[in-house]
């Protein structure tokens, strides 16, 4: 399930400001949170100004070396300068994001990752298929004295859905991630199985996870369906034990990214029903 930080709430409480703003706090290197805003600003924004994507590269490349004992988030600059970039659509920005996707830091690998996916950049596919081909046991086992794993594999298969190629060695690679023991993976493998071969048993998968006794996972398999647009999870959406609003978004979904039945019309009934 990608999260999706474009909302209306600007990260750590920054106050509005203009393209000019955003581009002058990005230009500057001496604060680091006027960058962090700044790059978050472009991305939700969606800027279309010339100088947006060489500054977000510029903040994409200033990383430092991990420090433990930092009090900031390590990267932090870089990580919204990656969810940015996804989010301009420039084809341009995937060497740099390839790069950042070869980093010590998971967390910038992960939103690495996000971006190659929704920039559908196929030339991520040998590197992403790369850092998943150890398996649970490897890619998801977890980090020592960490909740994270190995790699960020909920983002890197949700990446391979997204761009869309079913090669024999991608799904793979995506399908013993079925059975690992964290919920949110197994989802993120059955949304990108889906997506690359529209087998009905990938969506039924997701279906299991919309009944499973955690909030925290059937929002994710709502977000999941509705990222694919498997119109066959309506009735299922509507009957699942979550937030009216997170059933709006995956209905959202169904009607701008389905086919099939049930058609528009019911979907957007449902949708009225749930306002």
């Amino acid at each position: 399930m990608a999260v999706d930080d474009s909302g209306s709430s600007p990260p750590g409480g920054g106050q509005p400001i203009s393209e000019a703003e955003a581009l002058d706090r990005l230009r500057q290197t001496a604060d680091q949170s006027l960058q962090y805003y700044a790059a978050w600003w472009l991305g939700r924004m969606r800027s279309r100004h010339p100088e947006a994507v060489p500054l977000l590269c510029a903040a994409l490349r200033q990383r430092q070396p991990r420090d433990p004992g930092a009090g900031v988030e390590h990267n932090a600059v870089a990580r919204n300068a990656a969810r940015a970039l996804g989010k301009l659509g420039d084809p341009a920005v995937v060497p740099d994001l390839l790069a950042a996707l070869e980093d010590e830091d998971d967390g910038l690998r992960e939103a690495a990752a996000r971006a190659l996916g929704e920039l559908r950049a196929e030339q991520a596919v040998a590197p992403l298929t790369a850092r998943l081909r150890s398996g649970p046991a490897g890619a998801g086992a977890p980090q020592a004295r960490s909740p994270r794993l190995q790699e960020p594999c909920e983002a890197l298969i949700e990446a391979l859905g997204d761009i869309g190629i079913a090669s024999p060695e991608v799904l793979a690679v995506i399908h013993p991630f079925l059975d690992h023991d964290r919920p949110l993976i197994r989802s993120a493998a059955a949304r990108a199985l889906l997506q690359l071969t529209a087998e009905r048993r990938w969506g039924e998968r997701l279906l299991e996870l919309l009944e499973h006794p955690q909030l925290q996972v059937r929002r994710a398999a709502l977000m999941d369906l509705g990222a694919v647009g498997w119109r066959p999870a309506l009735k299922p959406i509507r009957a699942t034990l979550a937030e009216n609003s997170l059933k709006l978004i995956a209905l959202r979904g169904l009607v701008e990214d389905g086919q099939g039945d049930p058609g528009e019309e019911a979907l957007l009934q449902a949708m009225d029903e749930l306002l």
